[in-house]
């Protein structure tokens, strides 16, 4: 039985050396992250060394650890000539990365090309993490198709990572994980219900920090004449940058196996406690059975 995180980054030194190619955001000066819309950053050159995350890995008690893209950098909503570079620079370097590490692929969602993605797939990357504004109406899932149709070929996976959050720059630095970020989660949560399930039946997701909180609005969503939901089996979230009191509620409104692991290291750590006060069988579900169900389908 193996713990499993399925939500860190770390940004490995072909990622780093393509960001620090670039001239206009996203790019690196030194350890500096300049970005649409955001703030400048400086990002710890410790929280990206293989192995220091590798032993915190080992002290967090996980056997497999799950690196993504960072989807809010905005890679992935680059033209494709742009984004080419940044994403073979990150598939090639999270293909080597050493146990515990696996990882999500990307995909470039300006300029859909399934081919491509087909083939980082076929590199043993566990899914393929998208961002959640482009998954946040129909227009965004029929656009995504090919993507989405992809994994369901395979049986592999969706990641919904917040993405870009553009205008945010002269708000606090706290912003846009408190807004936007939230904001597109909650979006991309019930769009899913409405565009992405009727037309991909056999996808797992997994969305990120809780979706939101998407799923305690279902008392609302009742009060505008929707019937209540059903438990989907292959439908996800993950637990970043969240502690007992969301998770008790998220189990509450979805049951404790649609609750999967995930600490968004290094900018989030994994909780004291993995079964986030609900006990010992809960934390086997969040970091045993239920990753196991999110990444193989089998139960």
């Amino acid at each position: 039985m193996t713990n499993v995180d399925v939500h860190q980054h770390l940004w490995t030194p072909s990622l780093v050396t393509a960001l620090r190619s670039r001239r206009e955001p996203p790019y690196l000066e030194g350890w500096t992250l300049f970005l649409d819309g955001e703030p400048p950053y400086e990002i710890p050159p410790a929280d990206h060394d293989v192995a220091r995350r590798a032993e915190l890995a080992a002290s967090d008690g996980l056997g497999r650890a799950l690196v993504s893209m960072s989807a809010p950098i905005g890679v992935e909503w680059l033209p494709a000539a742009e984004a080419r570079p940044l994403l073979d620079a990150y598939h090639d370097g999270a293909a080597e990365l050493p146990e515990p590490f696996g990882a999500w692929a990307a995909a470039c969602v300006r300029d859909i090309d399934a081919d491509a993605t087909g083939r980082e797939l076929d590199r043993g990357f566990v899914g393929l993490q998208l961002p959640a504004n482009a998954l946040a109406d129909a227009a965004g899932y029929a656009h995504c198709a090919p993507l989405l149709d992809l994994l369901e070929e395979r049986d592999l996976p969706l990641f919904v990572h917040p993405g870009p959050a553009p205008g945010g720059s002269e708000g606090p630095g706290w912003w846009p994980a408190m807004v936007p970020y939230v904001q597109q989660m909650h979006a991309a949560w019930f769009a899913f219900r409405a565009f992405g399930r009727p037309r991909h039946p056999r996808l797992r997701v997994c969305f990120a920090l809780l979706a939101g909180l998407a799923p305690l609005h279902g008392e609302r969503f009742a009060a505008r004449g929707v019937p209540g939901e059903k438990a989907d089996p292959d439908v996800f979230v993950e637990t970043s940058s969240y502690g007992p009191v969301a998770v008790d509620a998220i189990v509450h409104a979805l049951g404790v196996d649609a609750v999967v692991q995930g600490s968004d290291r290094p900018y989030a750590t994994p909780p004291r406690h993995p079964g986030f006060g609900l006990g010992g069988a809960a934390a086997y579900a969040f970091r045993i059975a239920n990753p196991r169900r999110l990444l193989t389908g089998e139960a």
